[in-house]
């Protein structure tokens, strides 16, 4: 075989050679099988989607396309483009799970995602997919019909360099590589992803989201229809003049494209990317104007993943990147104490007096936002990765040096939004009474936890350690007493989230 011949002409070890002779052998035995059995390697079963789930019929699904479809003024013949912008977990998993549901009704609904091209998958993570790809006959069998086995093969050999743009084509994101996903249609340049899409999926860093609206914006001049964008970003950045406030992805998108807000909408809640792909049972909110709101989460709900609808775009936004912050301490703590419930339940208390008080610098009504604040919290001290960085970091297995866009994890949101909740918490315009000293401080002396994770994360003066000091400083107050602080003054400043007072 050009295979067997090819292989023996590298300097490999010969156990190596034959181990990849004997799993090709295997495979390419089980391609003859599959074709012998369908009668072409080109048919499809279309009543199994493209990651081999049975479809319960497209009835349903139809009539909310035809919904959105109507809402956006489509004609017959003219699909509804979705594009996702951005591929990290989270973005390809939305993605994937649009195709999914809709990629069978191609007359009417396209879908794509749009990611950076060039970036590298490096020869450990390419041997830990091939075992994954082998240890799932699904996938297999999908990667042999689409004859793109053998690149992996290779790979695995380092006889071939394998990009995260190709590999997402298959259905496997960099960031989530033990999760695969459907295959997608993947394009590497952003005016082709873009210039005629009808929805838009953010799936970008906060950090990023700027920069790449505002390349798309010059893509948008000559459009007649406006797109509907939903951002799926929990990252927040501060604006400090002419008076303080912070500024969320939708309003970065905002201000980069000149797409009225009222197209712009968030989608956020308690979910761990991976998990709710392989079906855990979830719920997200999509906020924002009720002309969108309404239909999308009509559009968005699947029996696993079900989405609920809120008017309050900007504050539901912003309290996603707020646990964020908590989150890295929270995972320092764990790795440090190895796990003490007892510790963890201290510092979960102290850190959730903290994120109350801040809400209620924010919000007029912040007791709406206790429930999905406090869950989309507990699952990322559980299982997010702000948490899992906060623990390699105490570990020694990372470093601040690192920066924070890790390898295999994507971009660890929780450094900037620290960065940001702190010069914002700093302003002394901000002032508020500090009644047990009797005297008005800056909102940040208030949250010493914060204070800590800043000193540990941007100015670097103190190591992960200090997290355990903070804690345990017979000076810091009963976490209550936080509560009744913001409970009991009027600390609401309508000006940074852009609200009117």
């Amino acid at each position: 075989m050009i295979f067997s011949t090819k292989i023996r002409g590298y300097s490999r070890s010969l156990v190596d050679i034959s181990q990849s002779q004997h799993l090709f052998s295997k495979h390419w035995a089980f391609l003859v099988s599959f074709r012998t059995m369908t009668g072409n390697s080109a048919v499809v079963n279309h009543d199994v989607n493209s990651n081999g789930c049975l479809q319960n019929g497209n009835g349903g699904l139809e009539e909310k396309v035809d919904e959105i479809r109507k809402l956006m003024g489509k004609v017959e013949g003219d699909p509804l483009r979705i594009v996702g912008v951005g591929a990290g977990a989270w973005g390809s998993v939305f993605t994937a799970m649009l195709q999914d549901a809709y990629g069978s009704l191609r007359e009417k609904v396209q879908v794509r995602i749009w990611r950076r091209p060039g970036r590298t998958v490096d020869r450990a993570t390419a041997e830990h997919l091939f075992e994954v790809i082998n240890s799932r006959e699904d996938v297999l069998r999908r990667l042999i019909r689409r004859c793109a086995y053998l690149k992996y093969v290779e790979a695995r050999l380092g006889d071939r360099t394998l990009y995260a743009d190709e590999i997402l084509k298959d259905g496997f994101c960099l960031n989530m590589i033990d999760t695969p996903l459907c295959p997608m249609k993947v394009v590497t340049n952003l005016q082709e992803a873009v210039w005629d899409a009808d929805i838009v999926i953010n799936g970008l860093p906060s950090t990023e989201t700027y920069e790449v609206f505002e390349q798309i914006s010059r893509f948008w001049k000559e459009r007649i229809t406006v797109p509907v964008i939903i951002s799926l970003a929990k990252g927040v950045e501060a604006e400090l003049g002419p008076e303080p406030r912070i500024i969320t992805p939708t309003l970065m998108i905002n201000r980069a494209t000149g797409v009225p807000l009222e197209n712009i909408l968030y989608l956020g809640g308690p979910n761990i990317a991976s998990e709710i792909y392989n079906k855990e049972y979830a719920n997200a909110r999509i906020c924002g104007a009720e002309k969108w709101r309404k239909p999308l989460a009509k559009f968005l709900r699947q029996p696993h993943f079900i989405v609920w609808d809120n008017v309050d775009l900007v504050t539901h936004e912003v309290m996603g990147g707020l646990k964020n912050v908590y989150a890295i301490g929270a995972g320092m703590v764990a790795a440090l104490t190895k796990e003490s419930a007892t510790s963890k339940s201290v510092y979960f208390a102290h850190c959730t007096s903290e994120m109350i008080f801040i809400t209620h610098l924010l919000a007029e009504e912040p007791e709406k936002l206790a429930g999905p604040l406090l869950a989309d919290t507990y699952v990322t001290l559980l299982k997010g990765r702000n948490a899992w960085y906060g623990q390699k970091l105490a570990n020694g297995e990372l470093s601040l040096e690192m920066g924070d866009s890790i390898k295999g994890k994507g971009m660890i949101q929780g450094v900037s939004a620290v960065k940001a909740f702190y010069e914002l918490l700093s302003q002394t315009s901000l002032n508020v009474l500090n009644p047990e000293e009797n005297k008005h401080v800056a909102p940040v002396e208030l949250c010493p936890i914060l204070k800590m994770l800043h000193k540990i994360l941007i100015i670097r003066e103190c190591p992960p350690q200090a997290i355990l000091q903070a804690l345990r400083d017979e000076t810091m107050n009963d976490p209550k007493d936080r509560i009744e602080i913001a409970q009991s003054h009027v600390f609401y400043r309508p000006f940074l989230l852009n609200q009117k007072p």
